[in-house]
């Protein structure tokens, strides 16, 4: 991440002699990249080794990748891939998260989409998103969505972990 944090901190150095003539405005760096420089890399430095953040462009740190590949559980073995996209009116409401992989999780739907109060503007439970909430915070997965997933566990445990791992030989490697 060391091209955009480059370039932020050129753009603070050089803001008084800019010698191209363009507007400051043409060189603003958004409050969302200002506070992503400093996110990504604490995110990056407290992933655990199971999970590993790539970007596509290293000058768009608000789009990015997150690959787990748990090493217990029901989802041992196999690798998820989540896509975050950090909308430009960040950090007063959530990044967009969506799990590229096929997965029988009670969380997250088959097509994707995630279950988080965190990920919510506005939860009842009081635990949804807030400015003062980072990055770091997305690493923690409780909030029920898929119900036929999340009764299934409840029902049969030892069903339930053979049709993870059905999922995990077909989608997950």
């Amino acid at each position: 991440m060391l091209t955009l944090a480059s370039k932020l901190k050129r753009d603070d150095g050089g803001k008084t002699g800019r010698a191209s003539g363009a507007s400051d405005s043409t060189h603003r760096v958004s409050i969302r990249d200002r506070l992503l420089t400093k996110e990504v890399a604490e995110l990056e430095a407290n992933l655990p080794s199971t999970c590993k953040a790539s970007f596509p462009d290293e000058d768009k740190l608000h789009h990015f990748q997150l690959a787990v590949s748990p090493d217990e559980g029901y989802y041992q073995s196999g690798r998820f891939q989540f896509e975050i996209d950090v909308p430009e009116a960040y950090n007063m409401v959530p990044p967009k998260v969506r799990c590229l992989t096929r997965i029988w999780h009670p969380n997250i739907t088959e097509n994707g989409e995630i279950c988080l109060s965190l990920l919510r503007e506005h939860s009842i439970d009081g635990t949804g998103w807030a400015p003062t909430r980072t990055l770091k915070d997305l690493l923690n997965f409780d909030d029920p969505l898929n119900i036929d997933a999340a009764e299934h566990h409840l029902r049969d445990k030892e069903d339930f972990r053979n049709k993870v791992q059905d999922y995990i030989k077909h989608y997950a490697r």
